[in-house]
């Protein structure tokens, strides 16, 4: 049996490895540790903490994570999936609250490795992700009105509605200057990237804006006004601990480990596409939990895989854990020694940063595409969105998952019930002149989210052993949203490795899925066969 933890650090660095990668991993790791820096800042104000919490947490947590991890170019760090369930903590139960549920949910997430549960994410279905962090993004959103337009209200209301009533009430209050710096961060955060994708927007409009207020001393809240002076220095925290309620932190310390071993998974496996390899989920999961139990007692928070600073990385050309650890040193320099200046930015210009940090989390053209999917997808993402923005994350991914088996159970009913003939019914011992540069994976069953990840894991590992792949799709009654999300990403990871692939014996409820999903335009509609020995041929002719 396979260790269940073994780092991918100390399996990809080879004797050449200083002369093949270093200076790329280096390079890599300092520009993704420029572009982490405002966005970590960003992540502790929104989540109610002081901004040096988010440096702390993505020092310490982006070292251990990095050279832990079972993911060759994972970068960990706080993120904004934390920023809700993270400021209700701290509503609820304070700084010692926080910091005993995020070393809870390190331990759960180091169980969750040691009993090889990494292969979990494959029954987390994809609109149930989509509707929380569209709910999450919303959520953040509505946290930074106040800021964004400099009202004065001495107390937000937690509840989402209650909040944006005393939004509306509070108008007449606006600070026309906040309302400029917000939409000039916005701006420049978004538009930057056209003069150079070397430098963060995010980065650039912080330092300017900043010395701007500082310089015409524009009279909007800054974080020293709002914080007050901002430590360089790492100090040990340690929670007075009452053990009598340690059961009431179970909840939310499930909450954050089940979210941050979603979101990093969910970054491990958007990153093997990108360089087509393969993360060690159980690995990934520990180191996760080793870092969420250090790092409270530097006085950070909870901390897990960032999908867009791991593209970052990859983009970059880091290609080894080393990045990652580069990237944790790179801020920590930053934050011993410029780290006092942070008190200067005004908090409209962080406003504007989370604006557009919700807005790229939001998923909304994946929403949007959900909308148009069958009843049971459409209901279970509406429902973890809406159950996310006006009640509690923890009751939605709850009521998410258990919706989400019942309606399955529902439609493999309703599949029961119907009467089809066999449209594919060529076995494929009847050709055995199949050329060596094409391979045959069928998929038997529903394309579902309890087995979407591991029919995609086999058919990109088969795939990118020839030139064509074919997926017979014959026995398949159904595709759902998650089926439909892995089955267009495998697909793109194929095509950026040159093979291609071809559908064959399509039923027709199926073949309208893939056309909603934009399958159809992915592969050409040519590609598309109702019969294997058709497929066959067009398989034979895609390889000359």
């Amino acid at each position: 049996m396979e260790r269940v933890f073994k780092p991918k650090l100390f399996s990809v660095i080879g004797k050449d490895y200083f002369k093949t990668q270093f200076t790329k991993d280096l390079f890599s790791g300092v520009i993704v540790g420029i572009v982490a820096l405002p966005l970590a800042i960003a992540f502790a104000v929104a989540s109610g903490v002081s901004p040096d919490k988010g440096l702390v947490t993505a020092v310490v947590a982006g070292f251990i994570i990095s050279l832990l991890g079972g993911s060759r170019v994972q970068i960990g760090g706080p993120t904004g999936a934390f920023i809700v369930i993270v400021y209700g903590i701290i509503e609820q139960y304070g700084v010692d609250g926080l910091i005993i549920a995020t070393v809870l949910s390190g331990i759960f997430l180091i169980g969750f490795g040691l009993l090889r549960l990494g292969a979990l994410l494959k029954f987390i279905p994809y609109p149930l992700v989509v509707g929380f962090t569209s709910g999450i993004a919303l959520v953040i959103f509505s946290t930074q009105i106040k800021d964004a337009l400099g009202l004065n209200i001495e107390k937000v209301p937690t509840a989402f509605i209650a909040k944006w009533s005393a939004y509306f009430s509070s108008l007449d209050t606006i600070n026309p200057a906040a309302v400029i710096i917000t939409l000039v961060t916005i701006l420049i955060s978004v538009y930057f990237k056209r003069i150079t994708t070397k430098i963060p927007g995010s980065f650039v409009a912080i330092i300017l804006v900043t010395v701007v207020v500082a310089v015409f001393k524009i009279p909007v809240t800054t974080i020293e006004s709002f914080f007050g002076e901002i430590p360089s220095r790492f100090t040990v925290l340690v929670p007075h601990i009452n053990f009598d309620q340690i059961g009431f932190y179970i909840a939310p310390a499930l909450t954050i480990a089940l979210l941050g071993g979603i979101e990093s998974l969910l970054s491990a496996v958007v990153a093997d596409g990108m360089i087509g390899g393969n993360h060690r989920s159980n690995t990934e999961l520990i180191a996760q939990g080793i870092a969420n139990v250090v790092t409270p007692f530097f006085g950070g928070i909870p901390a897990t895989g960032a999908i867009a600073r791991t593209a970052t990385n990859v983009k970059n050309g880091g290609r080894t854990p080393v990045a990652g650890i580069i990237h944790a040193l790179t801020l920590l320099l930053i934050m011993l020694f410029f780290g006092k200046w942070a008190k200067l930015i005004p908090m409209s210009c962080l406003a504007g940063i989370l604006i557009v940090v919700s807005y790229n989390m939001s998923e909304w053209r994946n929403f949007v595409s959900i909308l148009k999917a069958p009843f049971f997808d459409r209901a279970i993402l509406l429902t973890t969105f809406l159950l996310t923005v006006l009640v509690d994350l923890t009751v939605a991914i709850e009521v998410g998952v258990v919706m989400a088996s019942l309606l399955f159970m529902k439609r493999m009913s309703d599949t029961a019930q119907k009467v089809e003939f066999e449209v594919d019914s060529d076995l494929v011992e009847q050709y055995p002149d199949i050329p060596k540069e094409i391979s045959i994976y069928e998929i038997s069953g529903p394309f579902f989210f309890a087995s979407a990840k591991e029919y995609s894991t086999i058919i990109k590992q088969l795939g990118l052993k020839s030139k064509v792949m074919i997926i017979r799709m014959r026995h398949v009654p159904f595709i759902d949203s998650t089926g439909l999300n892995n089955l267009k990403d495998t697909i793109k990871t194929l095509q950026n490795f040159n093979v291609k692939v071809v559908l064959s014996g399509v039923r027709k409820e199926v073949y309208t899925d893939l056309e909603r999903g934009g399958v159809d335009k992915l592969i050409g509609k040519e590609n598309i066969l109702p019969s294997f020995d058709l497929a066959l041929e067009r398989a034979k002719g895609l390889i000359g």
